[in-house]
C-alpha cells in the first residue's frame, strides 16, 4: 500500500491524501496488511482512482488482512475505499448483493456501462475489485480468482 500511495502522491496528491486517510481508517480498524494492483492498457488510467476511466481497458484490486473476521466484517460494513454495501433490499440497476454475486453473502457487485466493482469479505480478508472497460467474463474470472485465494 505505501509504494502506491507514494507514486499515486505524484500524479494526483488530493487523490493520494483521500485514500492514504481511507487505508489509516482500515488500519485504525484492525488491517494488518493490505495490497493494491492496477493493471491497464495506458498508464494514464495509473493515475485515476482505482485505474477507473471512461477509454482505458484497467482492473484494480485491493486485498486487506484484519487480525480477525469480526473486525474484517465492520470494515466491510463501514466500506472499502468508499464502496459500503447497499442496504439489503436496495434495488438499484447493476447492484446484485448477497451469494447470487458468487462471492457469498458479505458481498455486493455492481455492473454499469464501462465499469464493474465487486466489494467483499472472507473471513480475515476484504477485498475490492474494480474494472473498466473490460468484458464481464474477464470481471468475473478475476474475483473468482481473488477470492479462491481468500482463505
Amino acid at each position: 500500500m505505501d509504494v502506491y500511495l507514494a507514486v499515486l502522491q505524484g500524479s494526483d496528491a488530493s487523490l493520494a491524501s483521500r485514500l492514504t486517510d481511507q487505508w489509516t481508517v482500515m488500519q485504525t480498524g484492525g488491517a494488518t496488511t493490505g495490497a493494491i494492483s492496477t493493471f491497464a492498457a495506458s498508464p494514464s488510467a495509473c493515475n485515476a482512482e482505482l485505474g477507473a476511466t471512461t477509454n482505458v481497458k484497467a482492473i484494480s484490486s485491493f486485498v486487506a488482512q484484519f487480525a480477525d473476521e469480526g473486525e474484517a466484517d465492520r470494515a466491510w460494513q463501514s466500506g472499502i475505499f468508499g464502496f459500503a454495501p447497499p442496504p439489503p433490499g436496495e434495488l438499484v440497476p447493476g447492484l446484485t448483493r448477497g451469494t447470487s454475486t458468487g462471492l457469498g453473502l458479505s458481498s455486493f457487485t455492481y455492473d454499469r456501462p464501462s465499469i464493474r466493482l465487486a466489494c467483499w469479505h472472507r473471513s480475515v480478508f476484504v477485498a475490492l475489485v474494480a474494472v473498466s472497460n473490460l468484458d464481464l467474463t474477464t470481471f468475473k474470472a478475476a474475483t473468482a480468482a481473488i477470492d479462491a485465494r481468500l482463505n
